[in-house]
């Protein structure tokens, strides 16, 4: 083992905080841990406890000073209602439901000036001589003045601080050892069944435990059904909202593809009128262009005085030789 940094507590115990599930409605779920200041320097050690799961676990003292040589405990309680939610995953699962837990806890300790020190332990006296209001009054002073030192050094102050980390470990206690449920007698067991021959040689108080020990059976078979009802709820719930949000998505496809089909067939008459538009341009400019060079030729052949050829062009060629007669015609009255 590593030698421990003079501003660091010896935590006992040192890796792994371990919980015993009871079955017993008035036994709790606690461990101890202690912090030991080792006297290799003669400040005194402030520690801080802190925890992954804070509405699981009850510490008490959560923060706090140690003198030289001194040792200090910490309480850890387990909250019922976390407990049972616990035994019910033991007796569902075994042991495995309860290995690998994700729980932590952290300890952390720096040294604190002398000043400080005698501050706190003067306050400390002054709460231990004093009952009711004035002592709850000095006890939230004392826990203000520890907060606000630790805030200041977690904020970037140039203190050094010790980390010291451990895990949780869950162990059940077997059914078959419930105190409630065996007899404090050797001669006698208790029945495991509703043996009537059984019944009848029990004493009063064995008939009692049997009692207490079936009606907590039947009190576990009904947080049992309940917890089943809400995780089947829960799970009806979210086949609901994932149908709903199914529907709305291939709503929401449907009226993307009619938008984008509408679109194409928008485009596609736009392209066909634009198509057709520009082949009658085309065909107009063509015509134009084959008409100004028939003019132009016909325009050339009539000024070098040859327009016998027009006789022979179909349909011109008739209306010049009428034209012509009339011309002559018109001429010889005027003679």
């Amino acid at each position: 083992m590593a030698a421990l940094p003079p501003h660091a507590l010896e935590v006992t115990p040192e890796t792994e905080l371990k919980f015993t599930l009871s079955r017993s409605q008035d036994a709790a779920s606690r461990c101890t841990m202690t912090l030991h200041h080792p006297g290799t320097t003669d400040e005194h050690l402030a520690f801080k406890v802190k925890t992954t799961q804070p509405r699981r676990y009850l510490v008490r003292p959560n923060q706090g000073l140690v003198a030289p040589n001194s040792t200090e405990s910490v309480n850890i309680l387990l909250v019922d209602k976390d407990k049972q939610t616990l035994l019910q995953s033991y007796d569902r699962l075994g042991q495995s439901a309860l290995d690998n837990s994700k729980d932590k806890f952290l300890v952390q300790s720096c040294s604190v000036s002398d000043e400080f020190a005698k501050k706190y332990g003067s306050q400390q006296k002054k709460m231990s001589s004093t009952r009711g209001d004035s002592a709850n009054s000095l006890q939230k002073e004392l826990a203000d003045a520890l907060t606000s030192m630790w805030n200041a050094i977690s904020s970037g102050g140039s203190t050094p601080i010790y980390n010291k980390k451990l895990h949780v470990q869950h162990v059940a206690e077997p059914a078959g050892l419930n105190p409630a449920a065996v007899s404090t007698s050797k001669d006698v067991v208790a029945p495991a069944g509703p043996n009537l021959a059984a019944i009848e040689s029990m004493s009063p108080e064995q008939m009692f435990q049997e009692l207490s020990s079936l009606r907590r059976k039947y009190d576990e078979l009904v947080n049992f059904s309940v917890n089943l009802t809400a995780e089947r709820d829960i799970l009806n719930n979210t086949l609901e909202q994932t149908k709903r949000d199914l529907n709305r998505e291939m709503q929401a496809r449907a009226t993307a593809d009619n938008s984008m089909g509408g679109a194409t067939m928008r485009s596609a008459g736009t392209g066909a009128s634009k198509g057709s538009s520009g082949m009658s341009t085309t065909f107009m400019l063509i015509l134009v262009l084959l008409f100004s060079a028939i003019a132009f030729l016909l325009g050339v052949k009539m000024t070098k005085g040859d327009e016998s050829f027009m006789e022979d062009v179909p349909v011109v060629g008739p209306l010049l030789g009428e034209a012509a007669s009339e011309q002559v015609a018109a001429v010889s009255e005027e003679l």
